[in-house]
């Protein structure tokens, strides 16, 4: 359990650390106020997130994972970007919007919020709904009609990382 805490209070930490940069080394003050933040949200909320297991948390291979989740999201950022960015300029608009269902085999809570975060953050997509296995997204150009293809397309680009971190 101290464990646990102490990984989340870290993670919290660095998380303060990165939305605080650039600091100076000197920058005494920030690092205080995010160990007092960090401290605080723990006192606030005592019990850890659902889906956090603290025998996965020691396995070094899902921090690589989590770090190589990164890169790949911001790639599909940056093609997604693009494609709307086509599809704007264009003169006859090429849009077919709709909403589609993705099926997810992510069981963690975390793992399947993570997924639809990520599916928003590329544009074009917007999960709208989860329900079970079912994720509900509105897309820009649905392109053929079969869930399995929604889920290639869509979902399958995050889920196999998503699993290698959380599952």
């Amino acid at each position: 359990m101290i464990i646990k805490r102490l990984i989340v209070f870290t993670a919290l930490f660095v998380i303060w650390l990165m939305c605080t940069w650039p600091f100076s080394p000197f920058d005494l003050q920030s690092f205080i106020a995010g160990l007092l933040a960090a401290g605080i949200v723990l006192m606030i909320f005592p019990s850890t997130p659902r889906g956090i297991n603290s025998s996965k948390l020691s396995q070094p291979k899902r921090y690589i994972w989590a770090v190589v989740y990164v890169p790949v999201l911001v790639w599909h950022m940056i093609k997604a970007n693009l494609d709307v960015l086509y599809r704007v300029v264009h003169p006859d608009l090429p849009i077919k919007p709709g909403i589609v269902k993705i099926k997810t085999s992510l069981n963690n809570p975390i793992a399947r919020a993570i997924l639809c975060n990520s599916i928003t953050l590329t544009p074009g997509t917007l999960a709208i709904d989860i329900r079970g296995e079912d994720i509900y997204v509105h897309w820009i150009y649905i392109r053929k009609r079969s869930v399995k293809s929604h889920t290639e397309e869509i979902g399958g680009r995050f889920e196999s990382i998503l699993k290698k971190v959380f599952e």
